[in-house]
Order: C-alpha cells, then structure tokens, then sequence
C-alpha cells in the first residue's frame, strides 16, 4: 500500500462538547495548545510526513478559527501540484449529530478522490504518530479494516469508550461498547481507522438504510463479516477529552521525554507561523519549569506555566501552574495559581485566582477581571 492512495479525513468537532469552554468560538482541532500549536496541527503533521498528501477536514461549527489557521495548508506541505487539504463544512444551513450521516452526506468528495483508502482519524488526539507502519502493517495481513489503538486507562472525558480485544496476531476478536469509565488499562480505539474506500462507502450506505446511526455500533457489526485487525500506538498519546485533560497534557509539556517524544526532529509538527520578535525578560523577572513562546514580555515570576505568544507579565506578577493563551495581559502584583487563561484577556492589577490541580479556573476569551 502506497502512502499517496489514502485518503486522509479528520473530525474536526470531535467531543467539542465535552470542552465547553474552550470551544465555545472554536471547534475543537483549533484548540490552542502547548504555547503555539492547534490540535489539528498534530493529526496533519502526521499525516503528512507520513506521506499522505490529500486530506479532508470536517468541521461543522465554529470552524473559522481553523479556517484561518490551516489556510491553504502549506504550512503542513498539503498545498503543492499533488496536495491538497479541503475544509468540509455544512451546506445548505445542515449539520449532522453523527458520524455515520457525516460520512454519508461527503460520500461524493470520497468518491470523486483518486485514493483507494480513507483513514479516518479524530481531532481531539495529541501525538507523533507514523502512519506508515499502519500502512504496511493493514497490507501484510491482507485486512479489510484495521482500527489504531492506545492501551491504557480511558480519559473521564469518554463516556462510551471503544475497547477491544487483541489476539497475538493484531486480529480483533471483540469490540465493547461501555457507557461507564474504566480504572483499569484497556485497548482503546480514539477513532484511528483504516479502510479501503469502497468498502467504507458500502457499509455507510448499509448503516443508513438500517437507520444504524451509531458509529461504534456500526464497527460491532463490522467485526463477523470482515477482516479486523488492530493496530497499537505505542508512543505518548493523549485524548483531550475536558478540561483536566486538557490542563495535564499542558503540564506533562514540562517532562522532557515527552517533549523529546512528540517533537521528534524526523518527523517535525508543523504550526502556522506568526513572526515575532524573542520574548523580552526584566532584571527582576524568574522564570522556573516553564513553556515561553515568543512575543513575550516577562517582568514577573513564572512557574511551571505555558506561556503563548503576545503575553504580557508585569512586575509584582505570580504565576504558577498556568495556561495562558496568546496576547494577554497580566497586570501588576496579580496571584494566579492553576488558572487556564484564554486569548485576548486582561488582569487587571492586585487580582488574585486560584483553582486546584484537579479543577484549575477558566478564563474566558476577551474577559477582563
């Protein structure tokens, strides 16, 4: 199987109402993360370095924060003679609940692709993923579908995980469908699928004259009629599923063998590029433990916090367990501990916020406290 016959399709919306607050003008891809990335960054970078060049991102709401990140694609190098990244959004004023109707109403862009596979991935999912070994793996086995999986305990955010289990030779013997969390470690399936084309359109088809709506459901079916194999992402992953995944992924940043494993220099992640000038540190600034984009101005203290591009810390300022997205202002002698701040927002002097590790506070875009 050749990378350049799959076509990639990304969710853009996936779980965005689990994240309430920070999709509330954005659609979930388009999360800002780590101090300069996007979620959909990740899933596109991997996709491209792995050599699929023709993707299609589906976004339903919201989507012109993403629209304007991702532009033409060519910071991802999808946007040459034989690239191409499209945005696929509602027409005609119709959404679709589900995935399954989703698939059905752009079954004539699937169509009309020139590639033999679709690989169908979620946009919630944070990793360095090369997708090639799932290309060569679903060919050895002579699969009709192989699903990507994560071992390991299920995000509270996941209402219905999909867990299955794995025989030695990657075949799929069962699916499970539970509507309750799990404690223990399981093989989940985030939404990570390969399949031919063809038979993705037939079974789509199939679902919609059943009226079998669901998704997962729809994969249960799947398992006795055709060949299923499972393929494991053993590399760091995480699923933004609310906002205490969200915050943790930020904080796991501060490890350096996460960072080392996520941008690896072979297969770089690739952001839409805003040029600013280095961030600027006062003679009475500290910084410890700390992610600093640049554009910063820092003349306060900052402590194991994510700083994105644009920010401004003013002297008397303390910051520790922080998220602070792009070009806000942090006024003087303010106390912020566990505190998720969004775009655009003022501190105003002499504020005080604090939330906890498990239940950190968040500031909405364009606020002023």
């Amino acid at each position: 199987m050749r990378s350049n016959d799959v076509l990639g399709f990304v969710f853009a919306d996936t779980l965005d109402y689990k994240i309430p607050e920070l999709a509330a003008s954005r659609t979930t891809a388009s999360v800002p993360i780590g101090g300069k990335y996007r979620l959909i960054d990740f899933v596109l970078s991997n996709m491209s370095n792995s050599g699929v060049n023709n993707v299609g991102i589906i976004a339903k709401s919201n989507f012109m924060s993403l629209m304007d990140h991702v532009g033409s694609g060519s910071a991802y190098d999808l946007s040459k003679r034989r690239s191409n990244l499209t945005i696929l959004t509602p027409y005609n004023g119709r959404t679709f609940s589900n995935h399954v109707e989703t698939i059905y109403n752009m079954h004539g862009y699937i169509e009309n692709s020139r590639e033999d596979y679709v690989l169908l991935s979620p946009g919630n999912v944070v990793t360095n993923f090369d997708y090639n070994g799932l290309f060569d793996f679903h060919s050895k086995h002579d699969s009709d579908i192989t699903l990507v999986y994560k071992r390991g305990i299920v995000p509270n955010g996941y209402e219905r995980p999909l867990t299955i289990n794995v025989e030695s030779d990657g075949r799929v013997s069962q699916v499970f469908l539970k509507p309750e969390n799990i404690d223990y470690e399981v093989n989940q399936v985030y939404g990570t699928i390969l399949v031919k084309k063809d038979l993705l359109l037939e079974e789509i088809r199939r679902a919609i004259s059943l009226n079998q709506l669901d998704a997962k459901r729809l994969i249960q079916s799947i398992l006795g009629r055709f060949r299923v194999y499972a393929y494991e992402n053993k590399g760091y992953c995480a699923a933004i599923s609310s906002i205490n995944d969200y915050f943790s992924f930020n904080m796991d940043l501060m490890k350096k063998e996460v960072r080392d494993e996520l941008f690896n220099q072979k297969r770089p992640i690739y952001t839409k590029v805003r040029d600013d000038a280095p961030s600027r540190y006062g003679l009475m600034s500290s910084v410890k433990n700390s992610i600093i984009a640049q554009g910063c101005v820092i003349n306060g203290k900052v402590e194991n916090c994510v700083i994105s591009k644009g920010v401004t810390v003013d002297e008397g300022a303390k910051l520790s367990n922080c998220i602070v997205m792009q070009d806000t202002k942090i006024s003087r002698n303010t106390n912020l501990n566990y505190v998720i701040i969004d775009k655009d927002v003022t501190i105003k002097d002499g504020r005080s916020l604090m939330g906890f590790e498990s239940y950190p506070i968040y500031i909405a875009k364009k606020s002023v406290v």
